[in-house]
């Protein structure tokens, strides 16, 4: 299992489709997850530091779960199965709750929470991108121009 750290999101072009970017920690491992627009919204804006008037979805969700009296220890992206990765939020006394990496992600950097990733998923969908000198954002860019969701789909080989 690797902790992962949130690059960014990007739009991929021309289907106008959010990619959420997240790397490894420690380590070179770039893992793309498409996404709804909802959720790339909500990441983006905790990203920037925007704070709405009032809160949104995966704002709400952090305050319910405090104000139950618990705490969010971690998100674990646990699977990918036929191009759709599964996460899990990883609460106190190791309570699980299955739900998609966007929504986790997005509550994770509300609550301040590590990202980790299963090593069977980086094994799968995890890419090495070259030259470390390079911008990330750059690589990131070239990297979507030559992918597609469907690369992610599990093959019968």
């Amino acid at each position: 299992m690797s902790e992962m750290r949130v690059v960014g999101i990007r739009v991929e072009q021309p289907q106008n489709q959010p990619v959420l970017l997240l790397r490894e920690s420690d380590g070179e491992r770039y893992l793309p997850i498409w996404i709804g627009q909802t959720e790339a919204a909500a990441i983006a804006l905790e990203q920037q530091g925007v704070q709405p008037a009032r809160p949104l979805t995966h704002d709400l969700i952090k305050d319910l779960i405090g104000a139950l009296g618990h705490t969010l220890k971690e998100v674990r992206i646990v699977d990918l199965q036929e191009g759709t990765f599964y996460a899990d939020l990883v609460f106190d006394k190791n309570v699980r709750v299955s739900a998609r990496p966007s929504d986790s992600v997005a509550i994770a950097l509300r609550a301040g929470v590590p990202i980790y990733a299963e090593e069977p998923v980086l094994a799968e969908a995890g890419l090495l991108m070259p030259d470390e000198r390079e911008d990330e954002v750059e690589k990131f860019k070239e990297f979507l121009e030559s992918v597609s969701p469907d690369d992610f789909k599990a093959t019968d080989g």
